[in-house]
């Protein structure tokens, strides 16, 4: 295809990549010297974190539900072609509509390849299930050397290639642990799935923005600052997209419970440790003690909509309310003033509001809308990424200085092994991932009020 002509077709109208021209500028200047996580670069890494992070764990989830017959596995095959389409509009953004319709049809293929494995898997037909990964392969030199020259070879098709072997094998190897019944393992894979499409995000993100800087006001995808944005991006949306599957295993009395409310608690475990790392063991402890109690009120929403308990569910509301609440003043505080609690608590509303809607949605069996709430609830996430990264960093300016950065990108494309090391492995005197990315070291003790 001829990219020099695709590259000059960006639409205006889709906005989730190319920034307005100007509206990064005017504080451009200012904040030179100062680091910030809001930068059009910035911003680049976290949209694609989110669309590449929900792609494998919606990829996960459908496959899940195909192998049970699931009667939701429609709306969320619905879901997963919803977020396919978002992402083409963001790859045509940058480099036009033959370029989108090209990644549109790789995507989508390789998409259909994971369900030709399902069914495959289904019908015990071990010749059909050998066809869908040697389709896997096909796609993955293909979909490298389509990046490679999208991004004038700043992404590297054979490391590419590395990277895309990794996210096939995490998400065939939870489809098929989860088939064989090994729950643990299964949710094991789908969290270093998510956790890998961020690394993704990372390096294509990093290419972009050497590739376009005029677009992006000459700001860098992977900075310091970024790096603890899209650490609390991939977490928090983690957590919201775990939630909804461990409440729907609850309602089903389904048998793998037990495994997706342990990889909900160990997504807890990251979020105290990043919290930790920032404002010490004991505002880490106070986080830890108020973020378990809001899971655990969920989950009596749940047994309470199990045993038609209408005052056991208003009980659970209410408790919801009162973390919403208590949280609220414990990251104003921590932040000293940098978050209102008022403001804070709107938008923990937004997220309890999300997750009780997409469960009584699903209660209903109104998938469609089910799965519309699961994915605003994931988006949502990053929004408080957003604001606690940028707090953060304003209250530790010292320690997200840009003199830890390399003088070039690395060509680590899609990855490949160094997921075990996200998202900010050349960092480490300043950062310190602790589990596939936890937060920033900065041993504070939260200011008493």
């Amino acid at each position: 295809m001829d990219w020099k002509k695709g590259l000059l077709i960006v639409p205006l109208s889709f906005s989730l990549l190319i920034p307005t021209a100007g509206a990064f500028a005017a504080d451009h200047e200012k904040q030179m010297d100062k680091p910030t996580v809001e930068t059009p670069g910035a911003d680049l890494r976290a949209d694609l974190g989110h669309l590449l992070s929900e792609h494998a764990y919606l990829a996960v989830e459908t496959m899940r539900k195909g192998a049970e017959g699931s009667a939701d596995f429609e709306a969320s095959a619905g879901a997963l072609s919803e977020n396919t389409e978002d992402l083409t509009a963001a790859i045509t953004s940058v480099y036009g509509e033959e370029a989108g319709a090209e990644f549109n049809e790789i995507w989508s293929n390789h998409i259909g390849f994971f369900v030709d494995y399902v069914k495959a898997t289904g019908n015990d037909d071990e010749d059909a299930k050998q066809k869908a990964l040697d389709s896997l392969d096909g796609y993955k030199e293909d979909f490298s050397m389509f990046l490679e020259n999208a991004t004038g070879e700043r992404l590297e098709a054979d490391t590419l290639s590395e990277g895309l072997q990794a996210h096939i094998n995490q998400l065939i190897g939870a489809f098929d642990s989860y088939v064989a019944g090994d729950y643990e393992m299964a949710y094991d894979k789908e969290r270093e799935a998510i956790a890998h499409m961020q690394m993704v995000a990372k390096g294509f993100s990093g290419a972009i923005t050497d590739q376009f800087p005029d677009k992006f006001e000459n700001t860098k995808a992977v900075t310091p600052a970024s790096d603890l944005r899209a650490t609390l991006g991939h977490l928090l949306s983690e957590h919201a997209g775990l939630a909804m599957m461990t409440m729907q295993n609850g309602i089903d009395g389904s048998e793998d419970f037990d495994a997706s409310a342990a990889a909900l608690s160990e997504n807890t475990d990251d979020l105290a440790a990043a919290i930790t790392s920032v404002y010490g063991e004991e505002a880490g402890n106070q986080f830890k003690e108020m973020w378990s109690g809001h899971i655990g009120n969920f989950v009596e929403y749940v047994q309470a909509t199990g045993a038609e308990d209408e005052e056991a569910k208003e009980a659970a509301m209410k408790a919801l309310e009162n973390y919403r609440a208590d949280f609220s003043s414990f990251l104003e505080t921590a932040t000293e003033g940098r978050l209102e609690a008022g403001a804070l608590s709107e938008g923990l509303q937004m997220h309890v509001t999300q997750l009780i809607s997409a469960f009584d949605n699903y209660t209903m069996e109104d998938y469609d809308a089910a799965y519309d709430s699961v994915r605003e609830a994931y988006a949502h996430m990053y929004m408080p990424a957003k604001g606690l990264s940028g707090a953060f960093v304003d209250q530790f300016p010292d320690k997200f200085a840009m003199e830890a950065m390399p003088t070039d990108m690395p060509k680590t494309g899609m990855g490949g092994t160094a997921e075990q090391q996200m998202p900010i492995e050349w960092i480490v005197a300043a950062i310190l991932a602790t589990m596939a990315a936890t937060g920033v070291i900065v041993r504070r003790k939260m200011h008493n009020s």
